[in-house]
């Protein structure tokens, strides 16, 4: 594959959990990946990428993992023979109490899907604890130990879990557990037996990741055999209640939560506009991981890799500082109403602010723009010859881009978004090292935007129709009569001109791709929408339709016209 900028692609942006199969348990798996990345590639595109692939908490989001490294279980395929320690009475015997038809339909249902996978892996485990050769028992060891620097605090972190009702709050466990080294300390006083069997559960966990990293690298070698790119996505943070503060709390600065400042974009979030997105994540000791040669980051790239060609850096912005909080999301609500002074009043005089320090002062913005280089340059040089592409959206200081741009790594264009001093910026003009896309996944598709704002009017109509406008003009979109019909007159205009664009990436939402409107997430919410919502149709059915195999045709002709094929 050529993943250089000086060669364009294009790509489809998809949720895993919200792929489709005939097959599947719930939920969107490697599997269905597979049969996803065919697709991709019968079309023309050259990349898929995907949202974090990391062990997911109870809120079920991606972006807020108990492990910055370790791989969510339910993105496994498991079948028969799949791990080849599942056998067909096991798999049929988990599954014998299953309603599958109701477990497929609509949305993820989490804690179903969960205990089924479990109960799979848990079977598929005591075969291969039983009954394993010995050279696939040695592949296994060899796994714990190449990935024991992060593998062993994650065993104990899940196994802890387990003796606490499956909770991630560690802050909330009886007292012994809640400091690594007490909790440590503790099981070396249990009998042989209490602590062999924490151990057989330690390597429980261990098993599910060492299947996890065989299924997500073979993927990554079938994507390669297609000539389609699968692109990661590294959350700039990780949970509170995650492996790593629970390991190494002194990496982490426990009495603060990062997020972004004050966003008047998102009208339906009235805290997001008043106060900013709180995130709940923990800041950084970027001196201790400094001290530490960024080890941890490296970790993370170094498992990145292994399942991915390229990946993005979600809130590649925090690099050189981040907007804290100083309390956590579940008070937002309370914080809400009051005025500055009362925040104070609340908070013992601590603000909301932006850490290690603001860009009022020339001197401010580079000390952080240097800061922020030397944690990234530890990021790229652990990345080889995977692409690093940074998500630079937001309130965006000017030295980021240029700085993102002197380290090679691409940045993001949104063409509605693009406006400066009065003028649409040409898809033209965009620079080569760049990802060009009109939604992410969390914007609202072009075609929830067109209904707003001429279908069924709201009160955000006004919004929707000036980013509409904007994308009218990037497009050079014309009015051909009073009767403009989104599918027909300005989605292909609209994705001509993305294609069209000079940005080394231009990227699809699998909602834009299709022209639908719903939504995979609400930023600065808890809603119980986010993260669940599944295509309504299975990948199957998407290349056997004959409306979307027309779409399809349209955008390969597109992809080859703007020479992006």
């Amino acid at each position: 594959m050529n993943l250089s900028p000086d060669n364009k692609i294009a790509g489809i942006l998809a949720p895993l959990f919200g792929l489709r199969s005939e097959d599947d348990l719930g939920i969107g798996d490697v599997a269905v990946l597979r049969q996803f990345i065919d697709w991709a590639a019968e079309i023309g595109f050259k990349l898929v990428q995907l949202l974090p692939i990391n062990e997911m908490g109870h809120d079920n989001s991606p972006y807020n993992a108990i492990s910055a490294i370790a791989i969510e279980p339910t993105t496994l395929h498991l079948a028969p023979g799949s791990p080849e320690d599942l056998t067909r009475d096991d798999y049929e015997s988990a599954l014998a109490d299953v309603d599958l038809t109701k477990l497929r339909r609509g949305a993820v249902k989490y804690g179903a899907v969960k205990k089924l996978k479990r109960r799979l892996l848990e079977k598929a485990f005591a075969n291969f604890s039983a009954h394993a050769a010995e050279d696939r028992q040695s592949k296994f060891r060899n796994f714990c130990h190449e990935e024991s620097a992060w593998l062993d605090d994650y065993a104990f972190f899940r196994a802890l879990m387990e003796e606490n009702a499956e909770s991630e709050a560690w802050d909330k466990w009886p007292a012994e557990h809640r400091h690594v080294e007490s909790a440590r300390a503790r099981l070396e006083r249990q009998s042989p037996e209490k602590k062999k069997q924490f151990h057989d559960r330690e390597d429980f966990f261990r098993y599910v990741q060492w299947i996890a990293n065989e299924q997500w690298s073979a993927i990554k070698s079938y994507g390669e055999a297609c000539g389609v790119a699968l692109m990661g996505d590294i959350p700039f943070g990780v949970n509170y209640y995650s492996a790593d503060v629970f390991a190494r709390p002194d990496e982490f600065a426990l009495d603060w939560c990062g997020g972004a400042p004050p966003e008047s974009h998102f009208k339906d979030d009235q805290f997001t506009q008043k106060w900013g997105q709180n995130w709940g994540i923990p800041l950084f000791r970027w001196d201790v991981m400094r001290h530490r040669n960024f080890d941890w980051w490296r970790q993370r790239v170094r498992s990145i890799r292994r399942s991915f060609h390229l990946f993005r850096i979600d809130h590649v912005l925090g690099f050189y500082r981040i907007y804290a909080f100083p309390w956590r999301p579940q008070q937002n609500k309370k914080f809400l109403p009051l005025e500055w002074n009362q925040m104070l009043e609340r908070t013992g005089g601590r603000a909301p602010h932006f850490h290690p320090r603001d860009d009022s002062s020339p001197n401010n913005c580079e000390a952080n723009r240097h800061e922020g280089e030397e944690c990234l340059r530890a990021v790229l040089e652990e990345s080889g010859d995977a692409r690093v592409i940074g998500e630079d959206l937001g309130t965006v200081p000017d030295y980021v881009r240029p700085s993102l741009r002197s380290l090679g790594m691409a940045g993001f264009k949104i063409p509605q978004w693009e406006f400066y001093h009065g003028r649409v910026t040409p898809g033209a003009e965009y620079e080569r090292l760049s990802v060009a896309t009109y939604a992410t996944h969390d914007h609202k598709p072009t075609r929830a935007l067109w209904e707003e704002a001429f279908e069924h009017p709201t009160s955000t109509s006004d919004q929707a129709r000036d980013e509409l406008e904007k994308i009218a003009t990037f497009a050079r979109f014309t009015r051909a009569s009073d009767q403009i019909d989104f599918e027909r007159d300005f989605y292909p205009a609209a994705m001509e001109a993305l294609f069209k664009s000079e940005s080394w990436i231009a990227i699809v939402m699998i909602t834009d791709l299709l022209a639908r409107k719903y939504r995979f997430n609400i930023p600065g919410t808890a809603a119980s929408s986010n993260w669940v919502r599944r295509m309504q149709r299975s990948v199957a059915q998407l290349r056997s339709s004959r409306k979307e195999r027309a779409r399809m045709q349209l955008i390969r002709a597109l992809l080859t016209k703007t020479g992006r094929l």
